[in-house]
């Protein structure tokens, strides 16, 4: 018999399901791919063959893909002969599956929480282990893996404060889901904490730190940033605002204009962390007076271009190493901030806002060690990029302090695979 909790929240999955699908369809006109493989939702889809005692992974979107990348590539290389399936929920996720991993992987949707989808799901793809990255809590989905002793993982595991908040409704539903997990590998001490009060049972969470200091940072990006450098013009002063969101990206060009008063030479790169606001982001940036360039149309900057709008997923790295600054966003909104951790690796100072929360203990031991700094406002933003732009000694020590955090947090993947290979041999 079904709890009458799970019922209720069952029911109310079906009745909002019409409106998740019609909001699908609204993304959908700015981003087409929302409207592509809309059936694998539902959990139909065309599985290949062998996908039996597959190792599944699941991560939601473009960031938790990239945390997932040195995961997954472990996988690969100590069990070679297992399929591995990835799941994410959004099409920019889906296309950095495809950039990363190509066909060596198989990628479908995740299905909705739906009972019957969640059944479909599993008919195809039969996996002997789940791993869900970060923070995916989706009951129906949970208590199938138990039903199907399938064993169940969230690694890198990370609870903000306001996700904490947002579960505390479904409380005792969130812990019963919590109770079909066999281990959490936390971020930190207080993502633990907070798994924990949510119901999770402490002789499971362990924190194994954040795989997201093991990403591979590309061979060739550093030179590939002199490059960008040598073409852009090796002495202009550049800064970078990587991963901005609606509400940003004004504040962002206002800042430029500032710089633009000391440095009539000074270059913004920008890029826009959903594809769906690339033109807006190019239009808004034209409407001020700006000479803008775009990654689509011209490749690299110019000397010409005050603005140049990085229009494509997954091309962050270069523009990050040839920058003299970054800018992270999703932090003067309350997105909860992106991934610091990509200009650090490159010894990038790193500018945040006051909105952290997604990336709370890295941002403040980066900001403890001298390797980032905080603006507490949008108007706050211009002043602080002119400061560093005319202070090359103190971007030197923050590139460089950025760097040591990075060096120094890094085996969290190592300490993650060790649960994993315990797991599969007993």
């Amino acid at each position: 018999m079904v709890p009458p909790l799970r019922y209720l929240y069952t029911l109310a999955m079906y009745l909002v399901t019409p409106l998740i699908v019609l909001r699908l369809l609204a993304r959908g006109v700015r981003y087409r791919d929302y409207h592509k493989r809309w059936r694998e939702r539902f959990g139909f889809f065309e599985a290949p063959k062998g996908l039996t005692g597959s190792l599944w992974v699941h991560a939601v979107s473009v960031g938790e893909v990239n945390a997932a990348e040195p995961l997954i590539k472990a996988l690969q290389s100590d069990y070679p002969n297992a399929p591995l399936v990835v799941t994410t929920v959004t099409p920019t996720g889906s296309e950095r599956v495809r950039q990363l991993f190509g066909d060596s992987v198989f990628h479908v949707y995740l299905p909705y929480d739906l009972p019957f989808s969640v059944s479909r799901f599993f008919r195809r793809v039969r996996p002997r282990l789940a791993i869900i990255v970060e923070t995916e809590i989706w009951p129906n989905l949970y208590f199938a893996c138990r039903s199907r002793n399938i064993p169940l993982m969230i690694v890198n595991a990370r609870l903000s404060e306001r996700s904490l908040r947002g579960y505390k409704p479904m409380g005792s539903l969130v812990a019963q889901a919590l109770r079909c997990v066999y281990q959490i590998a936390a971020q930190s001490q207080t993502d633990a904490a907070r798994y924990r009060e949510l119901g999770a049972d402490t002789d499971k969470v362990v924190v194994t730190g954040n795989m997201k200091f093991d990403m591979p940072v590309p061979y060739d990006a550093e030179r590939k940033g002199d490059e960008l450098r040598q073409q852009w013009g090796h002495l202009r002063p550049v800064w970078i605002a990587g991963s901005t969101h609606e509400g940003e990206e004004l504040p962002v060009l206002e800042a430029h204009l500032e710089v633009l008063t000391r440095w009539p030479d000074a270059l913004l790169l920008i890029a826009p962390r959903h594809p769906e606001r690339f033109k807006l982001v190019e239009n808004a940036a034209r409407s001020l007076g700006f000479t803008v360039g775009t990654r689509s149309a011209d490749r690299v900057p110019t000397g010409m271009h005050q603005v140049f709008v990085i229009d494509a997923m997954g091309e962050l790295m270069p523009f990050y190493a040839g920058s003299d600054l970054a800018f992270v966003g999703g932090s003067l909104v309350p997105i909860g901030g992106h991934n610091v951790l990509e200009p650090a690796a490159l010894s990038t100072p790193v500018l945040v806002g006051p909105h952290t929360f997604n990336f709370e203990e890295i941002t403040l031991t980066l900001i403890r060690e001298g390797g980032a700094s905080r603006v507490s406002t949008p108007s706050e933003l211009g002043a602080a990029v002119q400061q560093l732009l005319r202070d090359p000694p103190q971007r030197e020590r923050m590139g460089d302090a950025a760097r040591v955090v990075f060096d120094s947090e890094r085996g969290a993947v190592k300490r993650v695979m060790g649960m994993i290979d315990a797991l599969l041999q007993e």
